[in-house]
C-alpha cells in the first residue's frame, strides 16, 4: 500500500490556543497554577534573614565578652544553648480542658508545638497517678530561641506592671538562668478576651557559661534588665 501524504492539522481557534496555553502553564506550575506555585517556590528559595538578637550577639556581644574574660578563642565565649518554656498545670488533674488551653497558649507564645509533661510517680494526697498529664513545655533552639528571647526582652517584660527588672539571684551555679513569669498575658500573642485564667510559666535559659559570672554578663549584654536586691 502506498504511503499516504500527511494531512495538515486544522488551525486552532484563538480560544483553543488559550486553553492549551493554560493547560501547559498548569502542568509546569503544579495544581495551584503557575503564578502561585512560582511565588511559593520564590519564597522558599529566598534566604531567611538571621534573628536580630543573634546578629547583635555576633557583632557586638561576643567580641566584648571575649575581651572582658580574656578568652583566646571565640568558641570559649559563652552563648545560649537552648530555652525551655515550662507551664505547670495542677488543675488539669480534674479538668482536662485546662491542659488543651495551656498547650494552645504555649504554641501561640513560642511558635512551636508544645509537649505535654506527665507525672513520674503517684502521690495519693494530690490524687495524682503516674503517667497523668500535669503540664506542658516547649524547647527552643537556634533561630527560634533567639527570636523568642528578643521578644521577651523587647516586648513582653516591658508590659509587666511596675516592672523594675528581673532578679539576679535566679542562676543555678552553672550559668543557667530561670525567669518566672506570673501572667501569660504579657505576651502580645495572647488574646485577653479568650483567657479563662491567669497562668504563670518558667523560662529557663540554658547557656554554655562556666559559672554564674559569665552567665550574668552574657544576659546583661544581650539586654536582659537585671535588678539586684536592695537596689533603689
Amino acid at each position: 500500500m502506498a504511503d499516504q501524504e500527511k494531512q495538515p492539522s486544522p488551525e486552532l481557534s484563538d480560544e483553543a490556543k488559550a486553553k492549551r496555553a493554560a493547560r501547559e502553564a498548569a502542568k509546569k506550575g503544579g495544581k495551584g497554577g503557575g503564578s502561585k506555585a512560582a511565588h511559593k517556590k520564590e519564597l522558599a528559595d529566598k534566604p531567611r534573614p538571621p534573628p536580630r538578637l543573634w546578629a547583635r550577639y555576633k557583632a557586638e556581644v561576643r567580641p566584648a565578652l571575649q575581651k572582658q574574660f580574656n578568652l583566646k578563642s571565640v568558641y570559649q565565649v559563652p552563648t545560649i544553648e537552648k530555652i525551655v518554656v515550662n507551664m505547670g498545670l495542677g488543675e488539669s488533674i480534674s479538668n482536662n480542658k485546662v491542659l488543651d488551653l495551656a498547650v494552645e497558649e504555649l504554641q501561640a507564645i513560642t511558635g512551636q508545638k508544645a509537649v505535654v509533661t506527665k507525672a513520674k510517680k503517684s502521690i495519693s494526697n494530690f490524687k495524682l497517678r503516674e503517667g497523668m498529664p500535669i503540664g506542658a513545655m516547649v524547647t527552643l533552639r537556634k533561630a527560634h530561641m533567639w527570636e523568642f528571647l528578643d521578644r521577651v526582652i523587647a516586648v513582653a517584660l516591658p508590659r509587666v506592671r511596675d516592672f523594675k527588672g528581673v532578679s539576679d539571684k535566679a542562676f543555678d551555679g552553672r550559668g543557667n538562668y530561670t525567669l518566672g513569669v506570673k501572667e501569660q498575658i504579657i505576651f502580645p500573642e495572647i488574646e485577653y478576651d479568650r483567657v479563662d485564667k491567669i497562668r504563670g510559666m518558667n523560662i529557663s535559659i540554658v547557656t554554655t557559661a562556666k559559672d554564674d559570672v559569665q552567665g550574668k554578663a552574657l544576659l546583661e549584654a544581650l539586654g536582659l534588665p537585671m535588678w539586684r536586691r536592695g537596689q533603689a
